[in-house]
């Protein structure tokens, strides 16, 4: 099924010890319009989804756990010359009193990670907009953590995937047209 390969699907570099960074990354590794959200979302709505378009939601759906993947790699990055007082300093002392440096799906505020984040409808055209949505919410918040940081290694990873995001959400508009015109030749809505 799956073919290994044991690297990255984009290089993670990180200049620095940046625990606040670290913070601010946790939101794409265990929040609500995170990385892990979004793959079991994708991976779960393909069960109700045509046939026509199920590829879509198992390609993104797998390579948002390849996201997640580099999103770790960074965090620990970030994180593992890390002293407590550092940790402390980045609101990260409850993390690190519960977790060590051990990584936990949270957001950035420390609020675990619950299935209510996974949305699905059973309706593709409701819940292909939401995927749209989650995509689109995902770009942004790359795009805000790129704007609180000084790393231009780190920044690297962070467009790769920002950018990627936006080519989700373009696959998904177009699954919505496939499916929007499947309706209207069968008059089916």
């Amino acid at each position: 099924m799956w073919s290994y390969e044991k690297k990255l699907m984009y290089p993670v570099k990180v200049s620095t010890c940046n625990p606040t960074l670290a913070k601010y990354l946790m939101e794409q590794y265990g929040g609500a319009d995170g990385e892990l959200a979004a793959a079991l979302r994708y991976l779960n709505q393909r069960y109700t989804i045509p046939d026509k378009v199920i590829g879509v939601l198992n390609d993104i759906g797998t390579e948002e756990f390849a996201h997640l993947e580099m999103i770790a790699t960074m965090i620990y990055k970030l994180t593992k010359d890390a002293t407590p007082d550092q940790l402390r300093a980045a609101g990260l002392a409850e993390h690190y009193v519960s977790h060590d440096s051990a990584l936990f799906y949270n957001n950035a505020a420390g609020v675990p990670f619950t299935a209510s984040y996974i949305q699905a409808k059973g309706d593709p055209i409701a819940d292909l907009y939401e995927d749209i949505a989650a995509e689109e919410k995902a770009r942004a918040t790359y795009q805000w953590i790129i704007d609180q940081s000084d790393d231009p290694d780190l920044n690297d990873g962070l467009r790769f995937l920002r950018e990627r995001e936006i080519i989700h959400a373009q696959r998904f508009k177009e699954a919505v047209m496939l499916i929007t015109e499947d309706r209207e030749q069968k008059k089916v809505f």
